[in-house]
């Protein structure tokens, strides 16, 4: 009667897969009802496939600002809707200061719809007849299908960059700065980018990178270094390999990468952390050697980035020396140090154009997006994915920013000075706010007693070739005749006269401790980094504390202990003394002299002395 019951009471629910009797009976019930489960589970999915669409892809809706515009189609316009669309075009290239990036077969609000080929190829040229009409280039940067309806025939959206053609030297300039242990393949890279040959193996492609005979010598940087590399309006690459001076090279961009190579040597940590503070890169390039990995002062040079907040992405390189598995272990071991809590980086490996197209738009938009490039110069395998990278790169500042800045007074930085035969006087530096023009009456100072003191710029070049007028933001050399050489040193500014600079002995700086083997305090000397300026400075009292240890804040007062400067409030600083970092903002200028707050705005004629 039990073996009854229990057979009846299986059955029920199961009908002839219930059949049998005891506990066989339960056991072949169970496995049928999964059976059966999976079954119906796979015909349910296969009628969902059928009838429902996949929840379509997005891009994030179309922004009214910026050099990103949708587009759905561009099939067939009429006049006014050309004129209308030519305009529009032309407003996102100046958005974006000479380049604009277009959507085609995606609506305003993200949906990638896609085009059949007809269209897409009829859209296609429509966008070039518009850029020809505003004397731009177009590039295909990368098509994808879209096919989430399987019902519909396959349809497309295309990525196309449109560039404007180089106009009286206003290209878009980026500069990068080049960072990682020394040895590392730096200058080699470099080398190799703007010369267009690859390496032999032996470091013949960085010879004509190096400024001294040592360096040539020693294999090593020891000074900070400029090279160019060019692109074109269709996104070629214009370097030395077809042009024979940096002029030429000049004329032919509408995009100039201008890299700063650093030293990776530990002795020349001064120069480097000059290098990232006083010529504002927008982005910086961190090299790692594939056979050696995060060695030297790598973990420093990215530290500095991190805490300069300059974005920066990373190339492997020389892995044509070693084994596949060794670069593999180089790459997991940044990505596991990126992804430590004081970076918090989201590593991309790029190993494909798509991904190299991927990561330039992606870079800009988010300061997590780290990627990273395995690469060698000698057999130049993946270098055309740094290239393509290079070229899409936007800049981080959009032409809003730009116009601000140059409605503002002139404002130069001098970071380098020569004496030039038949020229004279020579400073090279950065254009932080206002125009320069050739002729230009301007006051340079701080001297040693805090004062400015007239001169008159003779002739501007840019990137090596001749230039009339400088712009904020950009890096130039400033001819000044026979102005006494003596009286210049680096860490000036040279400012319109109309302007009412702020100089002082001492600062108060709101700081974070990054590292000190003991206790900060009062008295301490350090070497202080603000923008363009470098002196020592000691702590003449920290706020609310005694002392300060790792990781801890405070506002601290610093006294320059050799001669005033020219600061200004809110701007990035950093500090260092052997071991010792720190990093802050200048958050409050102390005049220099007891009276000299009060006598400041009655003096200021009396301080521009003419040379």
């Amino acid at each position: 009667m039990v073996d009854l019951s229990e057979s009846g009471a299986v059955s029920p629910g199961h009908g002839r897969h219930g059949q049998g009797s005891g506990n066989n009976g339960k056991k072949t019930s169970k496995k049928a009802r999964t059976r059966r489960g999976k079954r119906g589970r796979r015909r349910r999915n296969k009628k969902n496939n059928r009838n429902n669409k996949t929840p379509p892809p997005y891009l994030p809706p179309e922004a009214e600002e910026g050099n990103i515009e949708y587009k759905l189609k561009l099939v067939n316009p009429t006049q006014y809707r050309f004129e209308h669309l030519a305009t529009q075009l032309k407003w996102r290239l100046q958005e974006g200061r000479g380049e604009a990036v277009y959507q085609i077969g995606v609506e305003d609000n993200g949906l990638l719809v896609g085009l059949t080929e007809a269209d897409m190829k009829a859209s296609l040229k429509t966008l070039k007849r518009m850029a020809e009409k505003v004397g731009a280039d177009i590039t295909l940067l990368r098509e994808r299908e879209v096919d989430y309806d399987l019902d519909r025939n396959t349809r497309k959206i295309a990525e196309v960059l449109v560039r404007k053609v180089p106009d009286d030297q206003q290209f878009l300039d980026l500069r990068v700065a080049v960072l990682g242990n020394v040895d590392a393949g730096k200058s080699t890279l470099l080398g190799v980018l703007t010369q267009g040959e690859l390496d032999n193996g032996r470091g013949r492609a960085r010879l004509n990178l190096f400024r001294h005979l040592h360096e040539i010598q020693t294999g090593r940087t020891s000074s900070i270094s400029f090279e160019i590399l060019g692109f074109n309006s269709k996104g070629e690459v214009v370097n030395y390999s077809e042009s024979r001076t940096a002029e030429e090279i000049c004329e032919s961009s509408s995009k100039m990468i201008t890299f700063i190579d650093l030293a990776g040597h530990h002795k020349y940590l001064k120069t480097t952390i000059f290098g990232l503070t006083s010529y504002c890169p927008d982005f910086a390039m961190l090299v790692v050697s594939a056979n050696t990995g995060i060695a030297g002062t790598t973990r420093e040079h990215l530290g500095l980035a991190m805490a300069l907040k300059v974005p920066i992405f990373i190339v492997v390189s020389k892995v044509d020396l070693c084994s596949r598995g060794t670069v593999e272990r180089t790459v997991r071991q940044l990505e596991r140090v990126l992804k430590q809590p004081g970076c918090n980086k989201v590593p991309m490996v790029v190993s494909s154009p798509d991904d190299a197209v991927t990561a330039a738009q992606q870079f800009t938009q988010s300061s997590c997006i780290t990627p990273i490039f395995t690469l060698s110069t000698v057999s130049g395998e993946s270098l055309d994915l740094l290239k393509v990278f290079l070229n899409i790169l936007p800049p981080l500042s959009n032409s809003k920013e730009q116009e601000e800045l140059m409605q503002q007074l002139t404002e130069f930085q001098v970071d380098e000075i020569y004496s030039v035969p038949d020229v004279g006087t020579v400073v090279g530096g950065t254009l932080y706010s206002g125009v320069c023009r050739e002729g230009e009456r301007l006051v340079v100072g701080p001297t040693d007693e805090g004062r400015f003191l007239r001169l008159k710029v003779g002739s501007i070049q840019r990137n090596r070739s001749a230039c009339r007028v400088l712009r904020a933001g950009q890096a130039a050399t400033l001819a000044l005749g026979n102005f006494d050489r003596s009286l210049l040193r680096k860490g000036m500014v040279m400012v319109s006269p109309k302007m009412n600079p702020t100089i002082c002995c001492q600062f108060e700086a709101a700081i974070v401790l990054l590292f000190h083997a003991k206790t900060f305090r009062r008295g301490s000397q350090v070497t202080v980094h603000v923008g363009n300026v470098r002196q020592t400075a000691t702590v003449e009292c920290l706020h609310g504390k005694d002392e300060l240890r790792t990781g801890e804040r405070a506002v601290v007062r610093f006294r320059f202990i050799k001669h005033p400067e020219y600061l200004r409030l809110g701007a990035k600083l950093l500090f260092r003394e052997g071991v010792t970092k720190g990093i802050g903002h200048v958050s409050r200028l102390l005049p220099p002299f007891q009276n000299h707050d009060q006598n400041q705005n009655q003096n200021h004629d009396q301080n521009l002395q003419e040379h």
